[in-house]
Parts: C-alpha cells; structure tokens; sequence
C-alpha cells in the first residue's frame, strides 16, 4: 500500500506537482534521518546528511524503476552510498550509534526502543539504562563495519534480507552469516563487559 502511495508521488513529483515532493520528504525525513543518525552518532552530520540525501534523490528521482524494487530500497541504498562517500572523505571508520540511542521513531518501523514497555523509571534505572546503553555503543563499535552495517540494518531499520542484499549489494546468503556472526560478536563482547564491571 505504502509503495502504491509513494509510486504515485513520484509520478505525481516527476510531473512537476511540487505538494507531491514536499509530502515524500514529509513521509520519509525521521527515517533517513534516523538512519544517518545510527551511522555517525553526531545530530549535526545526520542533519547534514539527511538533506543532502534529499537533494541527491531530486535530482535522481527519474533512475528510480518501481518495477526494480520498492521505494524504501532504492532510498536506502541511495542513503548508504552517501554515507560510505561521507566517511570516505572524513576518513573515518563507519560507526554506528548503541542498539537504541534514545531516539524516539516517529515513523513506522520497529525499533527495539519501541518493543521495551513504556514506564516511567525510577532515577536508577535510568542510570542503569544509560550504562547499558554505553556498552552497546562499546561493543558495537569494535565490530567490524561489514557486520555493523548489517546489524543496522536488520535490527533497526527492521529491513528483510532480500532488501539488505539489494543496499548492500551481496547475496542474501552473505547478508544472514553477517547478521549472525554480528550478533554473536557482539553478545560475546557485551558478556565480557559484564563480567569485567562486575569485578570493579
């Protein structure tokens, strides 16, 4: 339904309809956003990124084949292309942010933030949480970036594996051996942590 909806934007956009282009950045700005922000872990770069990822699919909208794939895809890859050319020019590894960096989804996608019961915390396990929280980002940065990239993908962008072979540009094969070898590295790094703050 949602690939109907943006087919006919982009149509309505290509023919000029500027309300149509305003509401496909309407629809698909926090998630953009949000991934940009997962990748660089800084408000201002993902800002940055967010609207030259915008500008790029302006003036690209045209390659866009909705026989090829649904939209999402396309501006996903689109959106990882640009980062990887980002981190290629600031020279820096491709870092991810922690598992749920606090970030509130506002659009429709599942995060993990999403799937823990909402509750007010008491003063302590908001200290608890935070702490978690800087072990993911601890771990998750000592991953590689190939399996970073693709844990990213699956667990908070909640993408299936066919569409993160198509970003990624591997087989669907490769795609689920990083996925798992991801989460088992960083369960592994995460356990260890543990143990190590528990003896100080």
């Amino acid at each position: 339904m949602e690939d109907q909806l943006t087919g006919t934007l982009v149509r309505r956009c290509l023919a000029g309809d500027a309300g149509a282009w305003e509401e496909i950045v309407r629809l698909q700005q926090r998630r953009i956003y949000n991934l940009c922000y997962r990748f660089t872990n800084s408000p201002e770069d993902a800002q940055d990124l967010t609207q030259e990822v915008f500008i790029r699919v302006y003036r690209t909208l045209r390659s866009y084949d909705v026989e090829k794939g649904a939209f999402t895809t396309w501006l996903t890859t689109l959106t990882r292309n640009l980062l990887v050319d980002h981190f290629r020019r600031s020279r820096q590894e491709r870092i991810t942010d922690s598992m749920d960096a606090g970030i509130r989804d506002e659009d429709d996608s599942p995060s993990l933030g999403s799937q823990i019961p909402d509750r007010a915390p008491a003063p302590d396990d908001r200290l608890a949480s935070k702490e978690t929280q800087q072990m993911v980002r601890a771990a998750l940065a000592r991953l590689s970036p190939d399996l970073r990239e693709a844990v990213i993908l699956r667990d908070l962008q909640d993408m299936d594996y066919k569409e993160i072979a198509q970003v990624l540009r591997v087989p669907e094969g490769t795609v689920k051996s990083r996925i798992n070898r991801g989460r088992t590295e960083l369960a592994r790094l995460l356990s260890r942590n543990k143990r190590q703050a528990s003896h100080e």
